[in-house]
């Protein structure tokens, strides 16, 4: 059973990777709960240890993705609302062409919103381009944090 477990387990934490990539699942939690049921199951220190530095790791991740993603666009002049509006867009798109609709929403509201503001069409895709550029930099944070919690939990997983 624990090592069925622990396939299940290492299995999440893959999907929760790719969930990151490509954004349509909530990478960072599926990790983070995948640990939680090992640590529940293990009910050792190792566990417990392990859950709390991958908690740790994984909120790190989601902070700095944000941080990172508002800190590349906002230098670029992208506003909040603009990517506010991409992000909703996106949402719409998910739904009408499920997976792929959800980047190309995000890109065609970023695009439509900084149009709105700027009214040129070259200035707000360069606008679009550097909020693309700041998101895509966030994903590879969050990615980065996701990696290093499955690390800390495999090694865990091995020494138990």
């Amino acid at each position: 059973m624990e090592l069925a477990l622990e396939i299940l387990v290492g299995v999440v934490i893959l999907v929760g990777l790719i969930g990151i990539v490509i954004t349509v699942l909530p990478g960072s939690l599926l990790i983070g709960a995948a640990v939680l049921v090992w640590a529940l199951y293990v009910q050792s220190t190792i566990g417990w240890w392990t859950l709390a530095v991958v908690a740790v790791v994984l909120t790190v991740g989601m902070i700095g993705s944000k941080v990172v993603m508002a800190r590349h666009t906002q230098r670029a002049g992208t506003t909040n609302g603009s990517l506010i509006f991409g992000g909703l867009l996106g949402i719409v798109g998910f739904f009408v062409i499920p997976l792929v609709g959800l980047p190309i929403g995000f890109v065609l509201g970023l695009w439509l919103a900084e149009y709105y503001r700027l009214r040129e069409p070259s200035s707000a895709w360069t606008s679009a381009k550097a909020g693309l550029a700041g998101t895509g930099w966030g994903m590879l944070a969050e990615l980065a944090a996701g990696l290093i919690a499955g690390t800390i939990w495999l090694a865990a997983a091995i020494y138990t």
